[in-house]
């Protein structure tokens, strides 16, 4: 009886053991794949695809911005981009005689700026005699130099940038943000301002307005390289592109062509 009570026992434990050990894996494993494993694959996956493709097509959208520049270094701007740019526009819906009218030969640009210049340096190296300008310019409602950029923030640095060449001359903002046409126009009637910096648009409101005369005006300067927070140049903006070549066809391409304005593209 002691020699078979042990084994016995352990014989029984073993199979019992054996009984209850295997249930319970077999009972337990697909439980727990069935409750863990499938609602990961269903709900989550879903969404992480969805997620990837939208990250994806922001990159892309964003990439498209800034493709050119990543892969060549930025080209200054020639007399051939404006007028390429004029070509496009008027040569859809004008004849050929109007297109000949519209057209900006070389002799009508100043040197373009090679991307080496600040603002102060470029406007002294294309107008050396600005001194003389200055002490002869007495007309009222109008401006020797008028400079063209994208936004009123953008007029506030150009300002700012010409300190060193614009001496004591009077300068003008002409832009739209926080500053009334009217009052604008009053400035213009009562004294005289030799340089104008703004925007195309309201620029070419005074202008429709009688507000400026552009009569006296020897220089345009197109801000025309720099770029926005977004990589924009001026021209890259519909409205501010419209509104130039607008400007351009009212009356500065036929004071080009006359000779008595000259462009400068900065």
């Amino acid at each position: 009886a002691l020699n078979r009570d042990p084994s016995d026992d352990e014989a029984i434990e073993k199979a019992s053991d054996n009984r209850t050990a295997t249930p319970q894996d077999s009972d337990s494993k697909p439980a727990v794949t069935k409750k863990r494993k499938q609602p990961t694959e269903c709900f989550l996956s879903q969404p992480e695809e969805k997620q990837e493709s939208t990250v994806k097509a922001k990159k892309r959208k964003k990439k498209k911005i800034s493709d050119i520049l990543e892969k060549s270094a930025p080209k200054p701007g020639v007399p051939a981009d404006l007028q390429n740019l004029l070509s496009q526009h008027f040569g859809e819906n004008r004849s050929v005689i109007e297109i000949e009218e519209l057209k900006l030969s070389d002799s009508c640009f100043l040197p373009a700026n090679d991307l080496t210049h600040s603002f102060s340096s470029y406007l002294k190296e294309i107008c050396p005699k600005w001194a003389k300008l200055r002490k002869n310019h007495k007309e009222k409602k109008s401006v020797v130099m008028l400079v063209i950029c994208s936004s009123a923030l953008r007029s506030l640095e150009l300002i700012k940038s010409m300190t060193a060449f614009k001496g004591d001359c009077r300068v003008l903002k002409l832009f739209a943000k926080h500053i009334k046409i009217k009052e604008q126009m009053s400035m213009l009637e009562k004294g005289v301002f030799h340089i104008g910096v703004g925007t195309p648009g309201r620029v070419k409101a005074l202008v429709e307005q009688d507000g400026l005369c552009l009569n006296s005006t020897k220089y345009m300067i197109l801000d025309w390289n720099w770029r926005d927070q977004k990589l924009r140049r001026m021209m890259d903006i519909p409205e501010i592109k419209k509104e130039t070549i607008d400007l351009l066809e009212m009356s500065i391409i036929k004071l080009c062509r006359e000779g008595s304005v000259k462009l400068g593209l900065f």
